[in-house]
């Protein structure tokens, strides 16, 4: 984005924001920042191998008045699958004991630039809040731009993060949760189970993108969770979802995103599903079809570590890429 085109952004009122476009700037969000209906969410995340406590960074330092969302703990409890959607139900509790309300604009955010919060974006849409955007650059570029960050040892927000999970394991253990302050609208053409997938293997309608490196799509690396065997869901292209980024973990322009597609051969024409390892990064290349007016665009939920070994197990097959 252009300076002027970043600084009329900054001053933009806030119902101007559009849900057509996914991200927005760390301008626009300082000036926006003490709007009441303003939510921001430190959704940081990060792959086991990195050995980072994301809880930990939060409390050491977020952007003012930022949340913690926990993807690891706001998940499904009763499969061994990591960080799985969990149920509306839950979700609503969850979400409702951090404070969020329909009515909010919820700003999303991550500690690497773009990369986990792009999930929380797509759980959100799933569950039919539109009014969510993630943080163009996260908290990188906030403080590459000098912006304050505040720290917590034992704020409101920690206590917030720690109801929220309190209120996924009651919802699961069938217990009575606090007042629901956040409605639901499950949207279920954004999410994809194993069947789906299954079946689009033998029907082809949907292109399936796989937001993996190369070198694990084409089975040469090993995967990061011990005991999954690399390789790919056959018929799946990949595009490596840091192609969809810049080098300062931005969002690609339309046009640089638009090449990105032509280079792997994917049409716009046509759908597309995603998936990647446990349905994390797939959602950051969704958030670029958004930006190119695809918004349409499942996520597979179980990814490739569930393919890898339920679907292999129910096949009984270990052998095919």
């Amino acid at each position: 984005m252009s300076t002027a085109a970043v600084a009329s952004q900054a001053s933009l009122p806030m119902q101007s924001l559009s849900t057509n476009e996914p991200v927005v700037s760390v301008d626009w969000l300082h000036a926006n920042l003490r709007e009441p209906d303003v939510k921001v969410l430190d959704a940081s995340w990060y792959m086991p191998d990195e050995q980072r406590n994301p809880l930990q960074e939060y409390q050491v330092a977020h952007i003012p008045g930022a949340l913690f969302f926990d993807i690891d703990g706001i998940s499904d409890q009763t499969t061994n699958l990591p960080h799985m959607l969990p149920s509306v139900e839950a979700f609503a509790a969850a979400v409702s004991a951090l404070g969020i309300e329909n009515k909010d604009d919820i700003v999303v955010y991550d500690g690497k630039g773009i990369f986990s919060a792009a999930r929380v974006w797509w759980m959100f849409r799933v569950l039919g809040h539109e009014k969510i955007w993630v943080l163009d650059g996260g908290l990188p570029r906030w403080r590459a731009l000098g912006f304050n960050v505040e720290s917590s040892a034992s704020s409101d927000a920690i206590l917030k993060a720690s109801a929220a999970s309190e209120a996924i394991e009651k919802v699961y253990k069938g217990h009575r949760v606090g007042p629901i302050t956040f409605q639901t609208n499950f949207q279920p053409h954004l999410v994809w189970t194993m069947e789906q997938v299954r079946k689009n293997i033998e029907e082809q309608t949907y292109q399936h993108v796989d937001a993996r490196s190369k070198a694990r799509f084409d089975g040469v690396a090993p995967e990061p969770r011990k005991g999954i065997r690399s390789g790919h869901i056959p018929g799946s292209k990949c595009l490596p979802f840091p192609q969809v980024l810049d080098d300062s973990q931005m969002l690609l322009p339309a046009d640089e995103l638009n090449k990105q597609l032509d280079q792997e051969g994917i049409s716009l024409d046509r759908p597309v599903m995603l998936s990647c390892g446990t349905g994390v990064t797939a959602c950051i290349v969704a958030l670029g079809l958004h930006r190119l007016g695809k918004t349409d665009v499942p996520v597979y939920d179980g990814s490739w570590t569930e393919w890898a070994t339920i679907h292999d197990t129910l096949a009984g097959d270990h052998t095919h890429p």
